[in-house]
Protein backbone atom coordinates (compact mmCIF):
# COMPACT_ATOMS: atom_id res chain seq x y z
CA UNK A 1 0.00 0.00 0.00
CA UNK A 2 1.35 3.53 -0.72
CA UNK A 3 1.32 6.10 1.82
CA UNK A 4 0.21 9.96 0.76
CA UNK A 5 1.87 12.53 2.77
CA UNK A 6 0.84 16.16 2.87
CA UNK A 7 3.03 18.67 2.37
CA UNK A 8 2.16 20.06 5.62
CA UNK A 9 3.46 16.82 7.86
CA UNK A 10 6.71 16.53 5.63
CA UNK A 11 8.01 20.08 6.10
CA UNK A 12 7.18 19.52 9.77
CA UNK A 13 8.77 16.56 9.98
CA UNK A 14 11.73 17.91 8.21
CA UNK A 15 11.86 21.06 10.52
CA UNK A 16 11.64 18.91 13.63
CA UNK A 17 14.42 16.58 12.40
CA UNK A 18 16.77 19.53 12.05
CA UNK A 19 15.68 20.80 15.14
CA UNK A 20 16.45 17.52 16.86
CA UNK A 21 20.32 17.72 14.76
CA UNK A 22 21.51 20.89 15.37
CA UNK A 23 20.59 20.70 19.25
CA UNK A 24 22.82 17.44 19.24
CA UNK A 25 25.53 18.86 17.57
CA UNK A 26 25.59 21.69 19.21
CA UNK A 27 28.44 21.38 22.00
CA UNK A 28 28.68 22.70 25.57
CA UNK A 29 30.49 25.40 25.78
CA UNK A 30 34.01 24.68 28.02
CA UNK A 31 33.85 26.41 31.44
CA UNK A 32 36.77 28.43 30.52
CA UNK A 33 35.21 30.60 28.08
CA UNK A 34 31.76 30.79 30.53
CA UNK A 35 32.78 34.44 32.14
CA UNK A 36 31.95 37.40 32.28
CA UNK A 37 34.63 39.83 30.79
CA UNK A 38 34.87 43.44 31.57
CA UNK A 39 34.88 44.97 27.52
CA UNK A 40 37.38 47.95 27.36
CA UNK A 41 36.19 51.18 28.07
CA UNK A 42 32.62 50.38 29.12
CA UNK A 43 30.71 49.04 32.72
CA UNK A 44 29.28 46.16 30.38
CA UNK A 45 30.75 42.60 30.30
CA UNK A 46 30.93 40.02 27.56
CA UNK A 47 30.46 36.19 27.81
CA UNK A 48 31.88 34.55 24.79
CA UNK A 49 29.89 31.40 25.65
CA UNK A 50 26.89 33.81 25.31
CA UNK A 51 28.02 36.65 22.70
CA UNK A 52 29.68 33.80 19.96
CA UNK A 53 27.84 30.12 20.26
CA UNK A 54 29.33 28.05 17.52
CA UNK A 55 31.62 30.79 16.52
CA UNK A 56 36.02 30.18 15.97
CA UNK A 57 38.06 32.28 18.08
CA UNK A 58 41.19 34.20 17.82
CA UNK A 59 42.16 35.43 21.11
CA UNK A 60 44.96 37.67 21.34
CA UNK A 61 46.87 39.09 24.12
CA UNK A 62 47.59 42.93 23.48
CA UNK A 63 49.36 46.18 24.55
CA UNK A 64 49.30 49.55 23.33
CA UNK A 65 52.65 50.23 23.51
CA UNK A 66 55.41 47.11 22.06
CA UNK A 67 56.91 47.02 18.94
CA UNK A 68 53.98 44.74 17.58
CA UNK A 69 51.35 46.94 18.15
CA UNK A 70 50.96 47.67 14.51
CA UNK A 71 49.78 44.37 14.61
CA UNK A 72 46.07 45.62 15.55
CA UNK A 73 45.70 46.79 11.75
CA UNK A 74 46.48 43.23 10.78
CA UNK A 75 44.13 41.39 13.30
CA UNK A 76 41.08 43.90 12.33
CA UNK A 77 41.74 42.79 8.39
CA UNK A 78 41.41 39.16 9.44
CA UNK A 79 38.51 40.27 11.40
CA UNK A 80 36.63 41.33 8.23
CA UNK A 81 38.04 38.58 5.67
CA UNK A 82 36.68 36.05 8.21
CA UNK A 83 33.92 37.36 10.41
CA UNK A 84 30.96 36.31 7.37
CA UNK A 85 32.63 32.58 7.47
CA UNK A 86 32.60 32.73 11.67
CA UNK A 87 35.76 34.04 13.03
CA UNK A 88 35.83 36.22 15.94
CA UNK A 89 38.63 37.68 17.27
CA UNK A 90 39.04 38.84 21.04
CA UNK A 91 41.58 41.16 22.75
CA UNK A 92 42.83 40.87 25.59
CA UNK A 93 44.75 44.17 27.12
CA UNK A 94 47.26 43.13 29.13
CA UNK A 95 50.63 44.99 31.41
CA UNK A 96 52.46 41.41 31.89
CA UNK A 97 54.77 42.93 29.76
CA UNK A 98 54.60 46.37 31.21
CA UNK A 99 54.14 47.72 27.72
CA UNK A 100 50.13 48.33 28.46
CA UNK A 101 48.79 52.51 28.99
CA UNK A 102 47.72 52.89 32.68
CA UNK A 103 44.87 54.71 31.28
CA UNK A 104 41.75 52.72 29.34
CA UNK A 105 41.04 55.78 27.25
CA UNK A 106 44.14 55.85 25.78
CA UNK A 107 44.36 51.99 25.08
CA UNK A 108 41.00 52.54 23.52
CA UNK A 109 42.14 55.65 21.66
CA UNK A 110 45.07 53.20 20.24
CA UNK A 111 42.72 50.54 19.35
CA UNK A 112 39.58 52.29 17.94
CA UNK A 113 40.65 55.17 16.45
CA UNK A 114 44.43 54.80 15.57
CA UNK A 115 44.29 51.71 14.04
CA UNK A 116 39.97 50.85 13.39
CA UNK A 117 39.70 47.90 15.69
CA UNK A 118 36.07 46.91 15.26
CA UNK A 119 36.53 43.17 16.70
CA UNK A 120 35.75 43.20 20.62
CA UNK A 121 38.58 44.38 22.93
CA UNK A 122 38.11 43.05 26.24
CA UNK A 123 39.30 45.50 29.38
CA UNK A 124 43.20 45.06 30.63
CA UNK A 125 43.54 41.76 32.77
CA UNK A 126 46.22 39.39 33.27
CA UNK A 127 47.21 36.71 30.40
CA UNK A 128 49.84 35.01 32.84
CA UNK A 129 50.88 33.57 35.59
CA UNK A 130 48.58 33.26 38.94
CA UNK A 131 46.23 35.85 38.21
CA UNK A 132 45.68 35.14 34.30
CA UNK A 133 41.78 35.29 33.49
CA UNK A 134 39.96 31.78 33.49
CA UNK A 135 40.58 31.87 29.77
CA UNK A 136 44.43 32.64 29.40
CA UNK A 137 44.65 29.86 32.61
CA UNK A 138 43.16 27.41 30.67
CA UNK A 139 45.12 27.82 27.06
CA UNK A 140 48.19 28.14 28.86
CA UNK A 141 47.00 24.52 30.51
CA UNK A 142 46.80 23.52 27.09
CA UNK A 143 49.47 25.14 24.89
CA UNK A 144 51.83 27.26 27.01
CA UNK A 145 51.63 31.07 28.05
CA UNK A 146 51.94 34.05 26.12
CA UNK A 147 55.73 34.94 25.75
CA UNK A 148 55.01 38.45 25.11
CA UNK A 149 52.24 40.56 23.45
CA UNK A 150 50.53 39.76 20.41
CA UNK A 151 50.43 36.10 21.28
CA UNK A 152 47.82 34.26 19.12
CA UNK A 153 45.54 31.39 20.32
CA UNK A 154 42.72 29.91 17.71
CA UNK A 155 39.60 27.71 18.87
CA UNK A 156 37.69 25.77 17.04
CA UNK A 157 33.86 26.28 17.09
CA UNK A 158 33.94 24.12 20.13
CA UNK A 159 36.23 26.21 22.15
CA UNK A 160 38.96 23.65 22.10
CA UNK A 161 42.32 25.18 21.76
CA UNK A 162 44.13 24.37 18.54
CA UNK A 163 47.29 26.45 17.65
CA UNK A 164 48.96 28.78 19.52
CA UNK A 165 51.05 31.66 17.50
CA UNK A 166 54.20 33.59 18.41
CA UNK A 167 54.28 37.71 18.64
CA UNK A 168 56.43 37.32 15.27
CA UNK A 169 53.68 35.51 12.96
CA UNK A 170 52.22 38.05 11.59
CA UNK A 171 48.25 38.26 11.31
CA UNK A 172 48.54 37.77 7.13
CA UNK A 173 51.07 35.40 7.84
CA UNK A 174 49.86 31.90 5.77
CA UNK A 175 50.17 29.29 8.30
CA UNK A 176 48.11 31.24 10.80
CA UNK A 177 45.10 31.47 8.16
CA UNK A 178 45.76 27.87 6.81
CA UNK A 179 44.72 27.04 11.10
CA UNK A 180 42.11 29.74 10.93
CA UNK A 181 40.72 28.48 7.71
CA UNK A 182 40.94 24.69 9.39
CA UNK A 183 38.43 25.64 12.24
CA UNK A 184 36.12 27.34 9.82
Amino acid sequence: MQRKYSLGVCFSGLVLGLACFTGQAQAACPSYLDHDFKTLRSSKTLNPCEAFPGKALLVVNTASHCGFTPQFKGLEALYQQYKEKGLVVLGFPSDDFFQEDEDSEKTAEICYVNYGVTFPMMAESHVRGNKANPLFQAMSDKVGSPKWNFFKYVLDREGNVVKRFSSKTSPDDESLKEAIEAVL
